[in-house]
């Protein structure tokens, strides 16, 4: 799933008069590069939820015949319902009961998703959030074995703790998740939600996991300053 339903309001003027993931890095559209991204790792079949200006993006993919995947909408379209609202919407796409990708359209990485797939296969858990080590402002906590205990904001002091742990290492999430179907289960939010706070509801009683790629190339393009450095990387 790529969650492209975000208003991009850090993107304004742009974001006006086109949605988020239409910007371009070096004359392609983000989310092409994110369908090409899962498209080199053998993902196919993808849905994305869609809000602000739906129409653009849908106009879009119908003229690039969806980059040749099979592609399913999500449209939202009284309120962008956030990734957990929006996961809960598309939740009949993933009916198969496979583990599933989920990202946001407004990241680039070199991540090898592949890698991170091996590690949640093997290991199994409820979810597996991709991280790294960089400075942020709001951090996943985890305790000594990778499992996620927590979450702190730092510029307001925020703290949310699922379970105490003696030991919590601050991570950045990168935006990139895989999930197992039965979260849809133990979920029990409605509405606009933020997975994040699912997974913080979940993870005292089921294992979510970090999984730890730093070193590789991560850049949120949701901020405008990224969209110069964007390029330098992206061509």
């Amino acid at each position: 799933m790529i969650f492209a339903a975000g208003l991009g309001t850090r993107l304004k003027p742009w974001t006006d008069q086109h949605p988020k993931a239409l910007v371009p890095i070096n004359r392609k559209p983000l989310l092409q590069r994110n369908i090409e991204y899962l498209q080199y790792f053998g993902i196919r079949e993808i849905i994305i939820n869609i809000h602000h200006f739906a129409e653009q993006i849908i106009d879009f993919l119908n003229l690039n015949h969806n980059f040749g995947c099979e592609i399913s909408i999500s449209l939202e379209s009284a309120e962008a319902l956030e990734t957990g609202g929006g996961l809960v919407k598309a939740a009949w796409f993933f009916s198969d009961q496979q583990p599933f990708l989920a990202m946001n359209a407004d990241i680039l990485t070199n991540l090898h998703l592949g890698q991170m797939i091996d590690a949640h296969m093997r290991d199994r858990p409820l979810a597996s959030l991709a991280v790294s080590d960089r400075e942020t402002s709001r951090y996943f906590l985890f305790d000594q074995h990778k499992r996620l205990c927590g979450w702190q904001n730092v510029k307001t002091g925020e703290n949310k703790i699922s379970f105490l742990s003696a030991i919590q290492v601050a991570k950045a999430f990168s935006g990139i998740h895989i999930i197992d179907p039965s979260i849809f289960a133990k979920n029990s939010r409605t509405g606009k939600f933020s997975l994040v706070d699912l997974y913080l509801d979940l993870a005292q009683s089921n294992i979510i996991m970090g999984y730890d790629h730093t070193g590789d190339l991560l850049i949120d393009v949701g901020k405008p300053h990224s969209l110069e450095e964007a390029e330098r990387y992206f061509h």
